[in-house]
């Protein structure tokens, strides 16, 4: 068992509450706690939810400051699975909600049959997404830059989480932001997603026709230097070759910060209504 005491006992609340449940997955350079708005929203309308963190991750943002060597190492298959672990101990089938490299891992999820429904907010790049624009160049160099951060955990500075996430922001929100929610992240999902379409094996690939996938929603945010239209977009048509009920909406004015900063309220609420039409609070 990888799951911590906190992880362990929100699933064991989840399923005490006998409500259907969601499942948060953040992404690089953030903690768990960045989903606490939106958790406070979906139990409001009807949902439990769960937020686990990436295997190790500290609890908080200043014990993540004081040690941000523990976030190297990181690979996408091994956090994936520790989202599985959590998964598989709910009594039902979740929904699951996922943003950056947590959009990719919920593809991932969703392709093993174990999401009832499934938005990706502005999703990491999975083999077979092709797209690699510029801003998605610029934003990742911090990590790609030197291959020696493949085994390193990586802080970005403040003029680099300004372009890469907050370029659409003003001043005092980017310093906002970064003071509360930025942390180190590991760089090696990061070079993983980079030569995705060179290694078959990648343990970034989306079994994109998978039977049971479930109803997908595929989130851009128009302004996302980090994952830009392209990306998203070339993602919703590898689900196309699904089946199942796929569909793609972008946000106008909206970066990479879209689920933290001031208008978070406005992609939550997208995320709900998607998952409330086709998991209702009610399902079983």
């Amino acid at each position: 068992m990888s799951l911590t005491d906190r992880e362990r006992s929100e699933v064991e609340q989840a399923n005490t509450s006998g409500k259907q449940p969601v499942v948060f997955i953040h992404g690089l350079w953030l903690l768990s706690s960045s989903w606490d708005r939106w958790r406070r929203l979906f139990e409001e309308n009807g949902y439990s939810t769960i937020a686990p963190g990436w295997p190790d991750d500290p609890e908080t943002v200043a014990e993540a400051r004081e040690h941000p060597e523990v976030f190297a190492h990181k690979m996408v298959q091994a956090v994936t699975d520790h989202y599985l672990e959590a998964i598989r101990g709910l009594d039902r089938k979740p929904a699951v909600v996922g943003h950056s490299f947590g959009g990719l891992i919920a593809q991932k999820i969703a392709g093993e049959g174990a999401a009832a429904v499934t938005v990706a907010i502005d999703p990491a790049p999975g083999r077979g997404v092709l797209p690699l624009p510029a801003s998605a160049l610029k934003a990742g160099s911090p990590v790609l830059g030197n291959p020696a951060n493949a085994r390193r955990s990586v802080t970005l500075t403040f003029d680099e989480f300004k372009y890469g996430w907050a370029n659409n922001l003003d001043e005092d929100e980017a310093r906002q932001l970064y003071d509360e929610f930025h942390v180190a992240a590991s760089g090696v999902p990061i070079f993983q997603a980079a030569v995705a379409n060179l290694n078959p094996f990648s343990e970034t690939k989306v079994e994109y026709k998978a039977a049971d996938r479930g109803p997908i929603l595929l989130v851009s945010g128009e302004k996302d230097h980090t994952v830009p239209h392209a990306i998203t977009h070339a993602a919703y048509k590898q689900h196309l070759k699904n089946d199942g009920i796929t569909e793609f909406t972008e946000l106008p004015g909206r970066g990479h910060s879209l689920v933290i900063d001031h208008g978070w309220e406005e992609v939550a609420t997208t995320a709900l209504d998607f998952i409330r039409k086709y998991d209702p609070p009610s399902a079983g």
